[in-house]
């Protein structure tokens, strides 16, 4: 297929690639931090293995600073390579609709940190709400709704 034979494509799964990473980790912290909010709420002190809940926090949200940037830029490398293959830069498809969907749960999040100094168990639940959003964008597009985007065999 002539799309999927550009270098735009390899810039833009590359960085919705560390972007997705990015959002495992903080996905990972998110349900660590709720553990041990939880152990420590049972017992004196916490689990002994986890890190502390504001260090679990602060790994959650350095980890979507940084998942943020990576997935913006491969919504834009991915825009790009769209007018390549398809002569337009958006159109709606489910994928990109998802990745749209997806970004804005992240741009609240970062919102809500910064303006309202939203920390953790509501950053840690908005998180995980985020992840399955990306979970949703990058196997349920392509599994359960058609589309451009639709590679996967059915």
């Amino acid at each position: 297929m002539p799309a999927l034979q550009s270098n735009w494509l390899t810039i833009h799964v590359t960085t919705c690639f560390f972007g997705y990473a990015s959002f495992a980790v903080s996905f990972g912290v998110s349900i660590l931090y709720i553990i041990q909010e939880r152990k420590r709420a049972e017992q004196d002190g916490g689990s002994k293995w986890l890190p502390s809940p504001s260090i679990l926090d602060e790994i959650n949200y350095k980890s979507i600073v940084i998942g943020f940037p990576m997935l913006t830029l491969g919504i834009v490398t991915g825009a790009a390579w769209a007018n390549y293959a398809w002569g337009s830069y958006w159109s709606w498809d489910p994928k990109e609709t998802w990745s749209l969907i997806t970004w804005f749960v992240y741009a609240a999040f970062l919102h809500a940190r910064l303006t309202k100094d939203w920390r953790g168990r509501k950053a840690a639940i908005l998180s995980i709400v985020g992840f399955t959003a990306v979970l949703f964008t990058y196997f349920g597009v392509n599994y359960i709704l058609s589309g451009l985007h639709s590679y996967a065999s059915r």
